[in-house]
């Protein structure tokens, strides 16, 4: 699917030798794939680009010069105005379900693979500029990204990152010079976006969906040799491809629920093949507790509510299975025999879960051993949690500092609206951390380093957006994003970072941005 859009104009091919040392070695796998995945084509020209930050700690890891990033020229290639030598800007072509409901094409409308680098850690990413002009894909979309929208996604992405996650991470963020309309009218950006790679359960889709076998095979042989090349021997790699996306995901969504976090837009094109966590639109973390908990505004009937979040998973990966079946049954020998595969390796999804789910929660209340009654003891406090409006990130950080002893009660206690329904299950977790081995203070510290004492807060996320979109005042980013980048540690000072909202405060919807 080659461009023939307008946008694709010519820009500069910079050198390695143009201006200082722009090396990003891009070896790009993806580009070398027939040209029906992607249709080329390059960033758009933007008038005044201008940074406002550069991961300088994960440009090392890329091998990239921090201070080169940080030049002129370095500005004007992050937003889109050059391209350097050994770039290959392409969109990518994929499908998806958005709510439930199919769309043969939708494609990169706004961002554009630059390219592949393999970084210190020998690991293959993608490099790719979200906001970065329109696309073939674009569906008369204006292909750019609105300031308040990259800062949430750079600040959050980095939290899931520091929080442990697996998570697509921000490279950069420059501002455009430009504005965008969307409600209203607002400042231009544009986020690199760094991937293991930016396969979804939609690209599949859209290749199952044109009765394109030979694109699914190629697809998932190439999905293979990136993300499980252990998988590449067996004598059935494409169900083993199955089991490893649906392996990671379960693993994944666990820990979401474990910091109470919720994606907003669990999509089949938002579901990535590497098992990541990718496209941060109308994403929250809970305060108080509420297992039906929405934030987005465009999911009005709760199709990806806080706890519906595990089924979400397990219906965009049956949707996987469903594109790889032509290659189940050429595996199996028959079409019952593919279905009655993709039906088995889907049906370990909920079990994995559960136990990903069970272990972390045990970690959280300090219990390093398995015994009846452990998950009841963990459902029991959420049900506590829930009926008492209290919040999810302080409950279970502050139990580190009440597992040393009852001293420690009281902070957890005036988190409930009703005190007792603290003190009744606290009673029974004693009992049960009498049958531990270890030390309390070594129980407190795998608290700790399972329960966060930070997280991008709502109300102060939307803080920052309008500091930085009202008033161009990037400090509270830069504020913010140094906090959440050491989400386990406690220090001085850190009060207004790690309190809830107050009732004025409290951010009950959450937008796209698109």
């Amino acid at each position: 699917m080659s461009s023939t859009d307008d946008s694709a104009i010519e820009l500069p091919i910079v050198s390695s030798q143009d201006r200082g040392s722009v090396r990003f070695d891009f070896d790009n796998t993806y580009a070398r794939l027939p040209e029906r995945f992607y249709a080329r084509v390059n960033p758009t020209h933007v008038r005044a680009p201008r940074l406002i930050q550069v991961n300088s700690e994960l440009a090392l890891k890329l091998r990239l010069e921090p201070d080169v990033l940080e030049s002129p020229l370095g500005i004007e290639i992050l937003a889109g105005n050059q391209v350097v030598e050994g770039s290959e800007p392409l969109a990518q072509a994929y499908s998806g379900n958005q709510f439930g409901n199919f769309v043969p094409l939708l494609g990169d409308g706004r961002t554009n693979l630059l390219g592949e680098i393999v970084g210190l850690d020998g690991v293959r990413y993608d490099i790719q500029l979200k906001g970065s002009g329109p696309t073939p894909f674009s569906r008369r979309g204006d292909g750019r990204a609105a300031l308040g929208p990259v800062l949430r996604e750079y600040l959050v992405s980095e939290a899931m990152a520091a929080l442990g996650v697996p998570t697509t991470r921000a490279l950069a963020a420059v501002t455009t010079g430009q504005s965008v309309v969307r409600e209203t009218v607002v400042p231009g950006a544009v986020l690199t976006r760094v991937a293991a790679s930016h396969l979804r359960v939609g690209t599949f889709q859209y290749f199952a969906s044109r009765g394109d076998t030979d694109g699914i095979r190629v697809l998932a042989d190439y999905a293979i040799a990136r993300h499980y090349p252990e998988v590449a021997q067996s004598k059935q790699p494409y169900r083993a491809l199955l089991d490893g996306v649906i392996s990671r995901h379960a693993h994944l969504v666990a820990q979401w629920m474990l910091l109470g976090f919720i994606h907003g837009v669990m999509n089949t094109d938002n579901t990535s093949i590497s098992g990541e966590t990718i496209d941060y639109g109308p994403c929250a973390f809970m305060e108080a507790y509420e297992p039906r908990k929405v934030f987005s505004s465009i999911d009005r009937q709760g199709r990806y509510a806080y706890s519906n979040q595990p089924h979400a998973a397990h219906w965009n990966l049956t949707r996987l299975a469903e594109a790889l079946l032509p290659l189940l049954v050429l595996e199996e020998g028959s079409e019952d025999a593919g279905v009655a595969s993709a039906y088995a390796t889907l049906a370990a999804f909920g079990p994995q879960f559960e136990a990903a789910h069970r272990e972390g929660l045990r970690r959280k209340l300090g219990l390093t051993t398995e015994r009846e009654g452990d998950a009841e003891l963990a459902q029991d406090l959420l049900d506590r949690l829930a009926a008492n409006a209290a919040d999810f990130t302080l409950t279970f950080r502050r139990l580190s500092d009440a597992v040393t002893g009852p001293e420690g009660d009281a902070g957890v206690r005036v988190l409930f609206s009703d005190p007792a329904a603290y003190d009744v299950w606290s009673a029974a977790w004693r009992r049960r951390l009498e049958e531990e081995p270890g030390t309390a203070e070594g129980r407190a510290a795998m608290m700790r380093a399972a329960s966060p004492i930070v997280i991008p807060r709502n109300h102060l996320v939307e803080a920052m957006i309008a500091a930085a979109v009202e008033r161009q005042d990037f400090q509270p980013f830069e504020e913010f994003l140094e906090v959440v980048s050491n989400p386990y540690e406690d220090k001085p000072g850190m009060e207004r970072y790690i309190l809830p909202a107050r009732p004025e405060e409290c951010v009950t919807q959450t937008f796209c941005g698109t």
